[in-house]
């Protein structure tokens, strides 16, 4: 299998990623519990049919009795998957999966898949509305043009449900917040401005008719296909949507629009612009390229011939990043939330309002930091938020679902935009965005990791999943015979670049030995038993790898217990803290985030190693994105039954107290009772 440029994911690791485990990307959990025979009653048979009768009298109660009102249909035919073409509907499942993923992960919308197996519009239609009882929203997707224009308006006018082609107006709704901000930071009038769109497909049209909805006049943008440009009078390759946006110009070629324009939107194919016809364009051009996987002219390219460019892609590895996961998820979370019939041209445009007004405001220090640190600031290369913004899961629906309850499609409106902005916030574990957070932080700076227990098959895998996310350099440590034949026993290319270290033979072993004996020779160590050590114990190895400056982590565990594994890096590395080392679990679950400390290391801590500790815990809870509040546990809960192992935690609270620390505490406290303790929201 040819290697992928620029750290793109192999086929053999897509397919591996979407097998492993259950295969697929979704599953259906229940949110009741389902434990006792009464749970099965009230869930089931008899107590279903006490909702089924309130929904009969009154429909509006689906969405108080079922899912209805969080559940959106993603529904393909197959007809234009990705970049891919007609593949067919079940072809398209692993992308409407993925859509409902991202649907979940970022608005904690619940997205099901369904794939309709026809190309006939009526059939796709009538499959469509009748299943809308179902659900509280359609998003239609990869759909061939003109068929998708066709279904989404007959589909809008026959129901009475949010129905949106995310092909064509998701793409829209972010570049037109890109528009915004350009039109800002070159300081031009949107009555003025002369644009060019090369492409007349669905998300071409979709945004020339946002542009215009936002302001710009029809007679300013000129439309471009493979046939030249679509103006008033030409039959060739036309149909009703490009005719709509015909105009009466004698240009007839991308290269003679492009002369003086000062705006291209690009949403056809690679090498569509070449430099010289970007040459030619107005002083401060904006240039919207995003053609996927690789825009019609690259940054640099433009660079090469322009330094006063404003410049967009639809690639995650160039600024400004135009990335339909910006708005369908947020503008379903709002629609739904206010019970919207629909989704219309004033929600569209407060979503891109919004995203536009997010990308002007003071970026937060997690967001930085995911990106290496390096200040992200309104300006040229910073049009248009982040994907991983935690901000984006309040700003847009709110926005969205003000925008549905001041044009009438509001069904439920929100009395308390305040107190629904806080609903939001809480909707999603900050955990996951915290995590996001940390991968892009590594990816900015990269790291050499050394995965100890190399010759174990998860930690193969586990090496080339950190090299292919871009997270630094894997390093492991085995026997290279070993390696490559599990690596070949995995059906993995044979020519796999891995770094792998023989430690019996690495020509650093006489160093790390002479290094661990320095270290341990007080300790009752002869220059033999380091060296032994150096030669069969892989943690041994490892951390020496990090002393030395060869390596900065180490990850090990697969195959001996943690305190072993402690024992053996301890050898090797010292700890800096006022404490020592501690140890920290994180416990992930829908509705909270649980960090554990001490759960590893300390048998019996101290009052100021419980105090150490908690601050330290704290000061990880709060990297991570959490408000830190402090529970210090015991078996007894304020003084009952008074024990004196109890008195550790308490002392530990009078310490806290005296260094007036900044986040929240109690105790000592009992697990459950921390749990369910009322702390301050």
């Amino acid at each position: 299998m040819p290697k992928k440029p620029n750290g793109r994911v192999t086929d053999e690791e897509a397919l591996a990623f979407h097998a492993q485990g259950r295969p697929g990307k979704l599953q259906i959990s229940p949110t009741k519990p389902l434990v006792t025979q009464r749970d099965l009653s009230l869930a089931y048979s008899p107590g279903v049919a006490a909702p089924c009768l309130e929904i009969e009298k009154n429909p509006d109660t689906a969405y108080d009795y079922t899912a209805r009102g969080n559940l959106v249909a993603v529904i393909s035919n197959g007809t234009a998957v990705l970049g891919l073409g007609d593949l067919g509907a079940l072809a398209s499942k692993p992308v409407m999966e993925g859509k409902a993923v991202l649907f979940k992960r970022f608005a904690d919308v619940d997205g099901i898949d369904l794939e309709i197996d026809t190309r006939d519009v009526d059939e796709f239609v009538n499959c469509v509305r009748f299943l809308g009882p179902s659900f509280g929203g359609i998003n239609l997707e990869d759909i061939k043009a003109p068929d998708c224009f066709i279904i989404e308006q007959r589909l809008r006018e026959i129901m009475d449900i949010p129905v949106f082609h995310d092909d064509q107006h998701g793409t829209a709704i972010i570049a037109a917040a890109g528009l915004i901000n350009a039109l800002d930071l070159t300081g031009r009038n949107i009555k003025k401005l002369k644009m060019v769109v090369n492409g007349a497909g669905a998300s071409a049209i979709a945004c020339v008719e946002l542009f215009k909805a936002l302001g710009v006049p029809h007679g300013n943008i000129i439309m471009c296909d493979t046939k030249g440009v679509v103006y008033k009078g030409r039959t060739e390759g036309m149909n009703q949507w490009k005719s709509a946006h015909a105009v009466e110009t004698k240009l007839r070629t991308l290269e003679e629009a492009l002369k003086g324009a000062d705006m291209l939107v690009g949403l056809s194919k690679k090498g569509a612009v070449t430099p010289q016809m970007v040459k030619g364009m107005a002083s401060r051009p904006i240039i919207f390229a995003m053609a996927n996987p690789d825009p019609e002219i690259s940054p640099e390219e433009v660079r090469s011939v322009r330094d006063d460019a404003i410049m967009a892609t639809g690639r995650s590895d160039y600024p400004n990043q135009i990335n339909n996961v910006l708005g369908f998820p947020y503008i379903f979370r709002g629609a739904l939330d206010v019970r919207a019939s629909t989704i219309n041209d004033e929600m569209k445009l407060a979503a891109a309002r919004a995203l536009a007004e997010l990308a002007r405001e003071d970026v937060p220090d997690e967001v930085d930091a995911a990106y290496g640190g390096k200040r992200l600031h309104y300006g040229p290369e910073y049009i248009i938020p982040v994907p991983f913004d935690p901000r984006l899961v309040i700003n847009i629906p709110a926005a969205v679902a003000q925008a549905a309850m001041k044009s009438g499609v509001a069904r439920k409106p929100i009395a308390d935009m305040a107190a629904y902005r806080q609903s939001l916030r809480a909707r999603l574990d900050p955990t996951a965005d915290s995590l996001d957070l940390i991968f892009e932080v590594v990816k900015h700076n990269p790291r050499r990791v050394v995965f100890a227990e190399g010759e174990e098959e998860r930690m193969i895998r586990a090496a080339l999943q950190f090299k292919a996310a871009g997270l630094g350099t894997p390093v492991l440590v085995g026997r290279e015979e070993v390696v490559r034949t599990h690596i070949k026993t995995m059906n993995l290319p044979e020519d796999t670049e891995l770094e792998i270290h023989n430690a019996r033979l690495s020509p650093n072993n006489q160093k790390y030995a002479d290094f661990l004996y320095k270290r341990l020779h007080r300790k009752g160590y002869m220059p033999r038993d380091c060296q032994r050590m150096i030669n069969q114990n892989r943690n041994v190895f490892a951390a020496s790898m990090v002393m030395m400056g060869d390596a900065d982590a180490v990850v090990t565990g697969l195959t001996r217990s943690f305190i072993v594994n402690f024992d053996d890096i301890r050898r090797v590395i010292d700890v800096a803290t006022p404490s020592g080392a501690f140890g920290l679990s994180v416990a992930i679950a829908p509705d909270r985030t649980v960090f554990l400390a001490d759960t590893a290391v300390h048998i019996d801590p101290t009052p100021q190693q419980l105090a150490d500790i908690a601050i330290q815990a704290a000061d990880w809870a709060h990297r991570m994105g959490h408000e830190p509040r402090v529970a210090l546990l015991s078996y007894a809960s304020f003084g009952q039954p008074q024990r004196e192992h109890a008195e550790a935690a308490r002392e530990a609270v009078h310490i806290l107290d005296s260094k007036q620390v900044k986040f929240e505490y109690d105790g000592e406290m009992a697990a459950d009772v921390a749990l369910d303790w009322p702390w301050q929201k």
